[in-house]
């Protein structure tokens, strides 16, 4: 289902099929605010904490009672928990409310009185209700969210174009993700590297100030992405690599990033073959180049003052006759060689030749997303994403953005001395370390070899990018976990 949102009138809203209520739970029971009252909506200002308990009105944010009536609208009262000021409250709110609404359209009212910033929970609503909105069966259905502003007295002018701006963001930034989770949720049989490379073609290129280039092999061969090209000579499909860049104003002096991500649109792990159960969600391997190309269309559709190179090589890793056997070595674009002792470790050769393009850019900084490693969904599950940086100042930012986005990030640590785990007697490098022992770390270490020295971060969401059931906001299947930090990050940069 794709819903969009916009700031509608409480004279609008008392026609629709649904009318979500936003309430403060504390001990004492649930408060509404006055404006509600006063909103022509049959709803008391207050319900007594007997009431609640009855009715299953908990203190935890996006607890939900629906009281239906015959003839006017149903009536959400959703949980804010006893704070009324959290945007991730508000986002969790919003979803709660689209799903009492099922598939009919939807009001929202927002008390403004007492918000100190109201952009951003309009943003959070908008986010939460459209994300939550997403089916991959039904992404083309539309529907509709109205965030209605509402006070005693009414809305000051600044104050209704400050929840206008936040539902106009929330709602591009939750169209974005929705966009990189269809990509992700594709079957790899429709959607391989070239199909792909298409999908983030046809979208970039409609947007402003972005230009898209796709390789094709005779162009990836010129340009010596050994780690791609080795990765994907056991597939008949063809390899692609989209690179992206968006240049608001060619010329200026501005943050330039460069974004690079695992675009592995199936993983099989090659002739080091995964299990059955293994290979059953590998079509989410090409997470990471959803991700930064949604994020960078994102940032074109916002305006960011912000220069962006974004690359995404794309193949499958399969077990055709001319697939990399084990021992094998790799030469990546930078002259560096790969022995390639486990081909289900493919990420990082693919990644290499991106980060080894990306330090030619002369980025002020690199960030990479990938599903990397099975490590890290152990280390930190399905929730939290890891981060490993170079640069402190980095990592600080996007811990940062993560903390505004609500996708939890969490740093791990580049241990210098266990470079030497995968050290090799015929190459730069092995592509592995000694399993199963400190299996993320390795594969970030090996990542920072490719990146010149930059300032760099890298995000191993190979837990989180996908969910096996939904949660709050976030739908079962693909999440593109970290888009929303993305631009977060680009947001503070630009300005």
């Amino acid at each position: 289902m794709s819903r969009t949102a916009r700031v509608s009138s409480i004279k609008e809203a008392l026609v629709l099929p649904t009318i979500a209520v936003p309430v403060v739970v504390g001990e004492s029971g649930a408060t509404l605010s006055d404006a509600i009252a006063n909103s022509g909506i049959a709803v008391p200002t207050s319900l007594s904490a007997d009431w609640c308990r009855q009715q299953g009105l908990k203190r935890e944010a996006g607890s939900t009672v629906v009281l239906r009536s015959v003839t006017g609208p149903a009536v959400a009262l959703i949980s804010l928990g006893d704070d009324d000021q959290s945007p991730t409250n508000y986002r969790l709110a919003g979803a709660c409310a689209v799903r009492a609404a099922g598939e009919g359209s939807l009001a929202f009212l927002l008390p403004t009185e007492g918000i100190t910033d109201p952009t951003s929970v309009a943003q959070a609503i908008a986010e939460g209700a459209i994300l939550a909105s997403y089916s991959f069966k039904n992404h083309d259905a539309p529907t509709s969210v109205d965030v209605v502003p509402v006070g005693v007295p009414l809305p000051t002018v600044s104050v209704h174009d400050d929840v206008t701006r936040g539902v106009a963001r929330g709602a591009l930034v939750a169209e974005a993700v929705n966009w990189a989770k269809f990509l992700v949720d594709s079957p790899a049989g429709a959607m391989p590297p070239r199909t792909l490379a298409n999908e983030i073609d046809e979208r970039l290129s409609q947007d402003a100030h972005v230009d898209v280039q796709v390789w094709t092999e005779s162009k990836i061969r010129e340009e010596r992405l050994g780690g791609l090209l080795g990765v994907g000579q056991g597939s008949a499909q063809p390899t692609r690599l989209v690179y992206a860049t968006y240049d608001p104003e060619p010329g200026a002096t501005m943050p330039h990033v460069a974004l690079v991500g695992k675009g592995v649109t199936f993983d099989s792990g090659g002739l080091s073959l995964k299990t059955p159960d293994g290979m059953m969600a590998m079509k989410t391997d090409m997470s990471g180049a959803a991700i930064v190309m949604a994020a960078t269309s994102l940032a074109s559709r916002l305006g960011l003052r912000v220069r962006i190179s974004a690359i995404t090589p794309l193949t499958e890793n399969l077990v055709g006759d001319k697939a990399t056997k084990p021992g094998d070595v790799l030469t990546i674009r930078n002259g560096m060689t790969i022995e390639v002792l486990n081909t289900d470790a493919e990420g990082r050769l693919i990644l290499a030749d991106g980060l080894s393009l990306a330090a030619e850019t002369n980025a002020d900084s690199i960030i990479d997303v990938a599903t990397l490693t099975g490590a890290q969904n152990v280390a930190l599950g399905d929730e939290v994403g890891a981060l490993f940086a170079s640069n402190d100042e980095l990592a600080s930012q996007l811990l940062d953005a993560s903390l505004r986005s609500g996708e939890t990030l969490w740093r791990l640590p580049l241990v210098d001395s266990y470079e030497s785990h995968f050290e090799s007697d015929i190459a730069d490098m092995k592509n592995m370390g000694k399993p199963p022992r400190a299996g993320s770390i390795i594969g970030a270490l090996i990542l920072r070899r490719f990146t010149a020295g930059k300032p760099w971060a890298h995000l191993d969401i190979a837990g989180p990018a996908r969910a096996d059931g939904t949660r709050g906001y976030t739908t079962k299947g693909a999440t593109a976990f970290s888009v929303r930090t993305l631009v977060e990050y680009l947001s503070a940069l630009a300005s």
